[in-house]
């Protein structure tokens, strides 16, 4: 694009916006111009903090790296610094536009890798286009980072630039162009063709383009098995074959004796088309002529090279694939990228080799066959998300990517001998991924090892919805629960068709169906209730409803724990269990306890969901309960009891009678850790603690529980908690009940549901 040609199109673009060019406009100039920024690591509040920051403090590590320069690593962000660089000559769909339009782009791509890895990304981007000048620039920069991921250079100048830079430097290079996308359809292709049953070494293969991502992808296929011979690979002029005197030494490696030239021809029984090439070069008539169960993977940007809808409406037993989010399948970049990096980062790798690239394609693929988190259905909108023809790849926000791809590519570069740091404890490596995205799951991942460690029967009241059932088959499959469904036979089958669920044996109860136990646990219950109001009639009328029969099952020894409340409001759900099981020996009041998920690990809220205006007294009990449980839950409670005052800082209601019941527990219970009266934000914070109230018990340990001095103001914190985003929230914990019964919040996720029966099964290895 000459010069002229690129300032027309500029003027073009700018004088047509529309209203979506216009938000991404506004996005990136809003605020802060740009996407990225840079910011401190360590304090810098104080002339010390600066002192150590810079002068004279930073000559220590200076002197050591000069001493030993693999100490760059311990004491620098190189080993998780990665430069994303580009020259802007071939910039996704607009081609050969400069460095600097390049950089947003750029910056874009440090945002993945941040978000999605935690990799730290400096942009850069360089006003050349000779080689020798871009390859002598990127390897001055070698003693900055710790990878270099190359973006939007156009062939064939890209081949020579990153096969130069993996053979003189020493840290990991990768061409994301060619390889991201490689990688992402290699695991893809695997998956499709598994389904429809077709070797990899038999298949006919026709790959429309013979640029950067082409030419990548044909390697990378021919590497896990398509025979060379088999594929043909076409360019603006036709094939790429032995009759052709126009084709450089990159097209010639490609190059077939066929006398085949068109895609039309080409299309004639093949089984798979990889189109890296432009919008709408393919028809229906193409996909039409072939082979039985063809592969598609039209992945031109940004439309491909069959629109989605013409393409499934030629063929309906096609696997269809694009580099689109609103289509199934959509072979992303994002998949690749930030966990391949992560991987070699964490092993200092020399370099990406193949080896790297195929753990990864393996490792992608075979996560497509997990089961799919919930999380990731709601956020596209779907109900049932497993591997099929429309599910072939992971979909790009799928928490476990960095647990499945990291490892295996940093396991591949320790067995290709090109680790220099290898990891010894594979279990606490993906402990450390997940803590990287505050995916800290230590808290849960030990819940449901207590669980598994001795599962209980686990009514759910609700089977007639699918989440319920989807947590149902976890439970079992994970081995923390034996479920009893209640609800309609028919309608529970159904479903369990309908979504592809698989319970085995699992008991399905309905109560309606069931005449002789209904009457049995009516008289039961009426002999509990005969002078508090309910008749016999009315007793036996009730065990129609599957919240009190459900109840009964647990209360009569037929099952250890109950769930429910999914989709009923929660003083409905309540009612029954408080009527049946009642409470605990010696307890007077039941509570409520949210567990709140964070980085920093779990949070326990009581009293949230129960007592209105507990007294001091009930406060008491209400902090020995909570107590009883975080305990329980493998955590060693060190509560706050909470007030708008500190210490007594302030007068009123609330500051005397949490006074009042820290007195006591500090009398009679010094097993527990509790103060208070004190204000949220002194229990935050221990140095505020330590320097305002340095006699408190809490100074000097992090405080993990908290009770509300009423319901209102504990009811407000967990929903502001959970508002916020930046926190998963588990409960209510219903404390004080004789039985383990347990309600979910209206509209719980499948994960949440999954989390509260694995508290349910642990609160009923303590019940009687």
């Amino acid at each position: 694009m000459s010069f002229l040609q690129k300032n027309t199109f500029i003027r073009t673009t700018i004088m047509s916006t529309t209203k979506q060019q216009q938000d991404a406009l506004d996005y990136h100039s809003m605020g802060r111009p740009g996407k990225i920024e840079v910011i401190p690591t360590k304090p810098t509040q104080t002339k010390r903090d600066l002192s150590l920051a810079y002068s004279p403090g930073v000559a220590e590590p200076c002197l050591r790296i000069a001493a030993n320069p693999e100490d760059i690593y311990k004491y620098t962000a190189k080993g998780n610094l990665v430069a994303v660089i580009s020259n802007g000559t071939a910039v996704l769909g607009l081609g050969d536009i400069g460095a600097e339009a390049s950089k947003p782009v750029m910056e874009g791509k440090g945002v993945l890798f941040k978000i999605f890895a935690d990799i730290d990304v400096f942009d850069i981007e360089l006003n050349t286009k000779d080689v020798e000048g871009f390859i002598a620039c990127v390897k001055a920069l070698e003693p900055t980072f710790g990878g270099i991921n190359l973006e939007d250079i156009k062939a064939p100048e890209c081949f020579e630039i990153e096969t130069r830079l993996r053979d003189e430097l020493k840290i990991p290079i990768m061409h994301d162009d060619q390889h991201g996308t490689a990688i992402i359809s290699g695991a893809a292709m695997l998956n499709a063709l598994e389904l429809v049953n077709k070797p990899i070494d038999q298949i006919k293969m026709v790959v429309n383009g013979a640029g950067a991502s082409a030419m990548s992808c044909s390697k990378l296929f021919i590497a896990l098995g398509v025979k060379k011979e088999n594929l043909l690979m076409l360019d603006s002029k036709g094939t790429l074959n032995t009759r052709r005197t126009d084709l450089d030494q990159y097209k010639t490696f490609f190059a077939n004796e066929t006398t085949i030239d068109t895609l039309e021809d080409a299309m004639v029984n093949a089984d798979v088309f990889v189109g890296l090439s432009k919008a709408n070069i393919l028809n229906q008539d193409m996909i039409r002529s072939m082979a039985k169960d063809p592969i598609v993977f039209a992945m031109a940007n940004p439309d491909p090279e069959i629109a989605y809808e013409l393409a499934i409406a030629a063929r309906e037993d096609i696997i269809f694939a694009t580099g689109r989010s609103d289509y199934p399948n959509q072979v992303n970049n994002v998949l690749g990228f930030p966990f391949i990096f992560r991987g070699a980062l964490d092993v200092r790798a020399t370099t990406i080799n193949e080896e790297m690239k195929l753990a990864a394609v393996r490792a992608i693929a075979g996560l497509a066959k997990e089961p799919v988190p919930d999380s990731v259905m709601k956020a596209y909108n779907e109900s049932n998300v497993e591997f099929s023809r429309t599910y072939i790849i992971p979909k790009p926000i799928d928490p476990r990517l960095i647990e499945a791809v990291s490892p295996a590519v940093a396991k591949a570069a320790m067995d290709s001998g090109v680790a220099k740091n290898p990891i010894l404890d594979w279990d606490k490596y993906k402990l450390e991924l997940r803590n990287r995205l505050g995916l800290d799951n230590r808290f849960i991942r030990r819940m449901m090892t207590q669980a598994r460690q001795n599962p209980k029967r686990v009514v759910f009241a609700e089977a007639d919805n699918v989440k319920i059932l989807k947590a149902a088959q976890i439970a079992k499959e994970e081995g923390i629960a034996i479920p009893i469904l209640l609800g309609n036979k028919e309608k529970i089958t159904a479903l369990l068709e309908e979504y592809a669920i698989d319970l085995g044996d699992v008991s399905i109860i309905d109560p309606l169906m069931e005449d002789a136990k209904r009457e049995y646990f009516g008289e039961k219950f009426f002999a509990g209730r005969q002078r508090k109001g309910i008749n016999v009639y009315e007793a036996g009328k009730l065990m129609r409803d599957r919240n009190y029969y459900g109840c009964m099952m647990v209360n009569e020894g037929e099952g250890d724990a109950f769930i429910s409340g999914l989709t009923k409001n929660y003083p409905k759900s309540l009612k029954p269990a408080m009527q049946i099981v009642g409470r605990e020996q010696g307890i007077t009041k039941i509570a409520g306890m949210y567990i709140i998920m964070t980085k920093k690990g779990p949070y326990f809220f009581a009293d949230t969901t129960v007592n209105i205006d507990p007294t001091a007294q009930e406060l008491i009990e209400i902090t020995k309960m909570t107590h009883a449980e975080v305990l329980k839950l493998g955590v060693k409670p060190v509560i706050a009891m909470l007030s708008y005052s500190n210490f007594g800082s302030a007068k009123g209601e609330v500051p005397g009678k949490t006074a009042e019941a820290v007195a006591y527990l500090h009398k009679n219970n010094p097993e527990i850790v509790v103060d208070g009266d004190i204000q949220a934000n002194f229990a935050m914070n221990n140095d505020m603690l330590k320097e305002n109230f340095p006699f408190s018990t809490l100074v000097d340990k992090e405080v993990n529980t908290f009770i509300f001095p009423n319901l209102a103001a504990g009811n407000i914190a967990y929903k502001f908690a959970q508002s916020f985003g930046a926190a998963e929230s588990m409960g209510p914990v219903l404390l004080g009940f004789n039985k383990s019964v347990h309600f979910l919040q209206l509209g719980s996720s499948v994960r949440e549901i999954v989390n509260m029966v694995a508290v349910a099964v642990i609160d009923a290895h303590g019940k009687k």
